[in-house]
């Protein structure tokens, strides 16, 4: 039998809003990069930014959690000018976070 994937749990913010500033500048840095640099991106990675931080500033510490409330709330975005839709977006913030966290985001490990 296969076993669950266990939770990844991110440490308690101390600073939620320094954490969503590095977010937004990795998240935008990250799109601009994947396809082309657009001005929606900055807008973009801000709104993302803004559902993390206050996620955060609730107490969400669970990864998980945090992907779907960003795919959730990014579901209200205006994404006619941009290659990418909430679920890239919350992909690639989950992502990001697994990185910073020195996790390998490859194959399950």
């Amino acid at each position: 039998m296969t076993e669950p994937i266990p939770p990844i749990t991110l440490p308690p913010s101390q600073n939620p809003e320094l954490e969503g500033e590095w977010l937004k500048q990795r998240l935008q840095g990250w799109l601009d990069a994947e396809f082309i640099p657009e001005a929606v991106n900055q807008n973009i990675a801000e709104r993302a930014a803004q559902i993390f931080v206050r996620q955060r500033m609730e107490g969400e510490n669970d990864l998980g959690s945090l992907v779907i409330a960003i795919v959730t709330e990014m579901q209200a975005f205006d994404f006619s000018k941009s290659f990418y839709g909430e679920f890239a977006i919350a992909n690639a913030v989950s992502d990001l976070l697994l990185e910073s966290l020195g996790i390998d985001k490859c194959c399950g490990q």
